[in-house]
């Protein structure tokens, strides 16, 4: 996987479906201008020794804090039952196993009471059609943690093909980004004594071959980037220590990161390595003959490779070859061709103005394309197994609601099976999730999982509206409606929100949300904001940088348009978002705080001024803008929630959760943000979770924990 899929990737893991600040506490907007904030001393901010994560005085803060709000929700009637219910549904025995595929095997991790940690576990497709499976462990995460004397969390394994008995294992800390990686045998299923080991880092690596590892990992000083990801690839060969690699590849500090990608597929053997120059944009270089090739497309089309062929992306419109290909466009070209300087492409997919790319998978003779349409999933194909003649059709697949598919196939096999297999998902807001087995070319497939209702959905509904921004933007949103409920403004309402890094939010179930909340008798509202992904490239872009503010005003838009719809008020309306979804939390309810009765602000980003200088926050400043220059400050102060709380406003009392394991955003946000506004005189709620890095949570006890304290909070606030 590429650098930036993996980054994207990292964001799309919160969705609860994803950084700081050195001004004054006391600076208001608009007393400081762009000229003069170049040249203006930054006064000191007295809230900045809450940035020091394991510090005692910050950790005796968190404490007091945490117990304060726990004093109060906890003793909320909604509570006990509240986490028991989430609890139940996370523990579920009838959850579907997400399975990835390693050679004649999937592969599951499996949490529940038992096993909080979790089983690393295999199965075969022939057993992982049956109702009961027979699981085989591989690992035991719990056991392992015991045995060590650490909370670990499992992040994930990089297997070498084709018979991926060698692998990587990562191993989290309470769930941070930061892991430590060692050599594992699935068949002994044991750790390889003497054989790799990294120490903790946000390290990137990749099997070469059974005695050489591409790495990526904190070296030393210089090694990592200014957003702490590796700048430098070496070589690593087994049996000799990790200061004797060999450097291949280096990026600059100012990159995202840098990464190499192995292709094995037989006859196509390839090495190439990646600079993330921003979150959205790269370059890439082929290693050909001992020599490093640089890829020569724009920076900012994304490219992929399937056997002979490459696949291109452009997040622009791109004129190349003569014609102009759109923003959000996939097209494919013969790599061998691209590469002799010829400019030859089919149109896999062309957008329009309500549909848009959310992906494409490859088996070994099809591209599957995952569009959205209006915000609901459709699926086509394209068949290629006579190359100079590809057919494209429509797949009937379940609609309107939301598809996710995996494909099955394996590059690294000469002779597969299920080559042209895939498993695709479906699943909506009232329907519980439902696991098929699909062919590429077929519309036929087969139930492999389904599950039980996990809450009673007789007599709810669910409908697609929209609002107008203050640019006269339509935005699309959908509301849930529970049982029996009428537009009589006095609904309790949760609306939720994320806006940013290109991120599509679409129709879900969740059985959490469906007993804690709609099954309650409260409304649900999803807003699909600009700075998402819902309608491609344009509908993020047309919110970042110097237009973020978009973002906020389409979320305000979406609020008025419930309250003047009579589905809700101000007093019963409440808003829930996470990461770039936090920030949308804080920068919406300082501005426009009459509107909101409760605020669910979960691992935010706050602080504005210094989110670049924290973490991983380096990397976002494509999103956001560079605080540092005077221009990108006078927009950025405009909206940064911690810059513009005041003293003299009424806001609803905030609920702020984070965690002290979240190494990419910096828990400083949220205790800083708590700290200004318990200064000024209002009252919040905070729980900070010592565990779960930016999920904030590290197994299902800490997440149902962690969600029956927000619904219990909801419910103080929002209740008739």
């Amino acid at each position: 996987m590429k650098t930036l899929d993996l980054l994207r990737l990292k964001r799309r893991q919160l969705t609860t479906l994803g950084a700081a600040v050195s001004l004054a506490a006391a600076l208001l907007p608009g007393t400081l201008h762009a000229a003069d904030a170049a040249s203006a001393p930054e006064p000191a901010d007295p809230h900045q020794w809450l940035e020091e994560v394991l510090g005692e005085k910050p950790l005796a803060w968190v404490k007091e804090r945490n117990e304060a709000s726990f004093k109060v929700l906890k003793a909320r009637p909604e509570f006990e039952p509240l986490r028991q219910d989430l609890l139940g549904v996370l523990n579920a025995r009838d959850r579907i196993p997400g399975v990835s595929r390693m050679g004649g095997f999937l592969y599951n991790l499996w949490q529940d009471e038992q096993h909080k940690r979790g089983l690393w576990r295999r199965t075969t497709l022939a057993e992982y059609r049956k109702a009961e499976p027979a699981w085989e462990t591989v690992l035991d995460l719990d056991a392992l943690g015991a045995a060590e004397g650490e909370s670990w969390v499992f992040h994930g394994a990089q297997c070498l093909g084709p018979s991926y008995r060698r692998c990587m294992v990562n191993l989290s800390r309470g769930g941070s980004d930061a892991q430590v990686s060692r050599e594992f045998d699935t068949v002994s299923k044991q750790f390889i004594k003497g054989g790799f080991e990294l120490p903790e880092a946000k390290s990137q690596l990749t099997w070469l071959d059974e005695n050489t590892l591409f790495v990526g990992t904190d070296f030393g000083p210089g090694s990592l980037t200014d957003s702490g990801y590796p700048r430098v690839i070496k070589q690593w060969k087994r049996g000799t220590p990790l200061s004797a690699a060999m450097t291949v590849f280096e990026g600059e500090a100012k990159d995202v990161a840098a990464s190499v990608v192995v292709d094995r597929t037989p006859g196509h053997h390839r090495v190439f390595f990646q600079r993330a120059l921003d979150f959205y944009s790269s370059s890439s270089f082929f290693l050909q003959g001992g020599k490093l090739v640089k890829l020569e497309i724009p920076d900012d089309v994304e490219s992929g490779f399937w056997g002979p062929w490459m696949l291109l992306k452009p997040r622009n419109d791109w004129q190349v070859g003569g014609s102009t290909y759109k923003s959000g466009t996939l097209l494919i070209t013969d790599l061998k061709a691209y590469q002799r300087g010829e400019r030859k492409f089919k149109v896999l997919f062309q957008p329009t103005a309500t549909r848009s790319l959310a992906s494409y998978n490859l088996t070994r003779s099809h591209v599957l394309l995952s569009v959205i349409d209006q915000v609901a999933s459709k699926l086509e194909e394209w068949d290629f197994s006579k190359p100079q003649a590809p057919r494209h059709r429509e797949v009937k697949a379940p609609f309107p609601g939301a598809l996710h598919l995996a494909s099955l196939y394996d590059s690294e096999l000469p002779r597969d099976e299920l080559a042209d297999r895939y498993v695709l998902y479906y699943t909506d807001f009232l329907t519980p999730d439902t696991l098929f087995l699909s062919r590429a070319g077929s519309d036929e497939r087969q139930v492999l999982k389904s599950r039980q209702a996990q809450f009673d959905a007789t007599g709810m509904r669910a409908e697609q509206r929209f609002a107008t921004s203050k640019d006269g933007t339509r935005v699309p949103y959908f509301v849930i409606w529970p049982k029996g409920a009428t537009a009589d403004g006095s609904n309790p309402t949760l609306l939720y929100g994320y806006g940013g890094f290109e991120v599509s939010l679409q129709p879900g179930y969740s059985g959490g949300r469906g007993r804690a909340w709609l099954g309650r008798g409260g409304v649900y509202v999803l807003a699909n904001i600009r700075g998402g992904g819902e309608f491609g490239p344009a509908w993020h872009q047309a919110a970042i940088k110097a237009n973020k503010q978009r973002s906020y005003e389409d979320f305000i838009a979406v609020a008025e348009d419930l309250i003047a719809a009579k589905i809700t008020s101000p007093r019963h309306l409440g808003i829930m978002g996470g990461s770039n979804g936090g920030l949308l939390m804080g920068a919406t309810f300082t501005q426009r705080p009459e509107l909101f009765n409760a605020v669910v602000c979960q691992v935010p980003l706050l602080d504005m001024r210094r989110f670049h200088k924290l973490l991983a926050g380096a990397s976002w400043m494509a999103e956001y803008g560079n605080p540092d220059d005077a221009k990108d400050w006078d927009v950025i102060r405009q909206y940064s929630p911690y810059h513009n709380v005041s003293k003299d406003k009424t806001y609803p009392k905030v609920f702020f959760t984070t965690s002290t394991r979240d190494d990419r955003v910096h828990p400083g946000h949220a205790r800083k943000m708590v700290a200004r506004m318990t200064e000024l005189g209002h009252e919040v709620y905070y729980y900070e979770n010592t565990e779960g890095g930016h999920g904030g949570a590290a197994d299902n006890e800490q997440r149902a924990t962690l969600q029956a304290l927000e619904y219990s909070y909801l419910w103080q606030q929002l209740g008739r």
